[in-house]
């Protein structure tokens, strides 16, 4: 397409946009009202140094399986008359039945993400809509800061039961929280001063579209990996400090001290993911969203999108293939990471101090990872398709080797030495997804469709426009 019938298109699909009730942007306004400054960029990344998962996604999830296990007993003895040993099956009644703590752990955990799929879907659409993503970012923040604190009174292995509620709710919260911050990241990348010429170098008819649209690509991969990366910094002085909280407490001294270490470092670590939390709240711009369709509620909206996405799939079947591999992938990530994490930390016999060292093995080579992702892709400019098929393979051989282990009791994460080699592996070679699949995502998502009464413009190949919204497809 040359770049006189490109920017006619374009120039058209304005003048169409112009004569529709929707309140879009004019592409030709040179306001810079929401033009991304670095002060709000990288209020952005400080908030993914708090919202690391410290709390909610690992050392919750630790204290819950050590207060299980102390609240086990061996099934090959009298019910709750032998304490569980490293050598001995450990049990506990739950839901009607008498299961391993294990198995615990994983049912909680199945019973959380349900929850999290439940809500994601009734508000998850909300991100979209009028204002509400920056509020809903807020309160789930606030939420998980005040489970992080509720673990200071869940030190006694006696409350587990309160263990299962902190646990599922830290996860929900932990996870909405991240899903409606990480939605924010398009917007930013889409306002940057370099992308908002380039689109109107586009619009001018001096800059190809291709050439804009592998500009924003790399623009948003920038600033996911970059959020990566300063999270992971961050991370490790956090994981640093709280070595020093360990020696100071003793926490190998006793089970008693370890058991009180766990709940003080959830704690500390929601303190400092409020306190990273705050630049965000205040410096991010109140970007508008869609208006909602008539007849639509926001409590509806959800369910409505769902059902337009599975119409849609016969028309947008490649758009379909990708997001159920995206499903079934993640899903396949986060039960071979949730199951390594569970072995994890009865190899180590629940220690807190040597789970954090663990954990800052994985975050540094993490932070390695991801960058050197980004470098080879910067350098070779590579697609994000590319990069993500090539992180995959990696997932898969980690999977593969837990699988190994099913059959065999030489490895498949029951050693020491395997839980150290798990965590470089994981940072250098499986973490880039979390980055990928991101922003993957964001570029399978501008693909356009019409729904009835949806006021949207689409043109083959070119720009669509989607609510007040710019986005791009090939």
């Amino acid at each position: 397409m040359s770049k006189l019938t490109e920017k006619t298109e374009i120039q058209e699909a304005v003048a169409q946009n112009d004569a529709t009730d929707l309140d879009l942007p004019n592409l030709e306004d040179k306001s810079t009202i929401w033009t991304t400054t670095r002060l709000e960029l990288w209020a952005f990344y400080v908030f993914y140094i708090g919202n690391n998962g410290l709390s909610g996604f690992n050392f919750g999830p630790s204290q819950f399986q050590n207060l299980l296990f102390l609240a086990g007993y061996d099934p090959s003895q009298p019910p709750f008359t032998a304490p569980c040993g490293a050598d001995t099956d450990c049990v506990l009644p739950y839901l009607g039945r008498i299961r391993d703590v294990n198995s615990i752990v994983l049912l909680t955990n199945g019973m959380s993400f349900a929850l999290q799929a439940f809500v994601l879907l009734t508000i998850g659409a909300w991100a979209d809509y009028g204002r509400w993503r920056p509020n809903i970012t807020i309160v789930f923040t606030i939420v998980a800061v005040a489970v992080s604190f509720a673990w200071l009174g869940v030190k006694d292995p006696s409350k587990w039961q309160a263990g299962v509620a902190l646990y599922i709710l830290g996860l929900i919260a932990y996870q909405c929280a991240l899903t409606f911050w990480t939605a924010a990241f398009p917007g930013l990348a889409r306002d940057l001063p370099e992308i908002k010429q380039s689109f109107a170098d586009v619009v001018d008819g001096k800059k190809l579209l291709e050439d804009h649209e592998q500009m924003e690509s790399l623009e948003r991969n920038r600033i996911s990996n970059v959020s990566f990366a300063v999270c992971s910094a961050g991370e490790i002085i956090i994981l640093a400090i709280m070595v020093g909280i360990l020696k100071g407490v003793k926490s190998d001294e006793s089970v008693e001290n370890n058991t009180k270490a766990f709940s003080i470092l959830i704690a500390f670590s929601g303190g400092v993911w409020l306190l990273c939390a705050l630049p965000w709240f205040f410096l991010e711009k109140r970007r508008p969203g869609l208006s909602l369709p008539p007849g639509m509620s926001l409590l509806t909206i959800g369910f409505k999108q769902t059902y337009v996405a599975f119409r849609e799939c016969v028309r947008l079947k490649q758009t379909f293939l990708y997001l159920i591999f995206y499903f079934l992938m993640g899903d396949v990530l986060n039960t071979t990471v949730t199951v390594v994490g569970t072995l994890q930390n009865s190899v180590v016999s629940y220690s807190t101090l040597q789970l954090t060292l663990l954990l800052i093995v994985g975050i540094v080579t993490q932070g390695l990872g991801i960058y050197l992702f980004w470098l080879v892709q910067k350098r070779f400019q590579i697609s994000t398709k590319a990069m993500l098929c090539f992180n995959v393979f990696w997932i898969l051989i980690l999977t593969i080797w837990g699988l190994i282990g099913v059959h065999t009791d030489k490895f498949g994460f029951k050693h020491v030495w395997e839980i150290w080699l798990y965590q470089a592996f994981y940072g250098l070679m499986v973490c880039p997804w979390y980055a990928y699949s991101q922003t993957m995502i964001s570029e399978v998502l501008v693909l356009c469709f019409v729904l009835g009464g949806w006021q949207d413009v689409c043109l083959h190949r070119t720009t669509c426009f989607v609510g007040n919204h710019h986005c791009f497809r090939k």
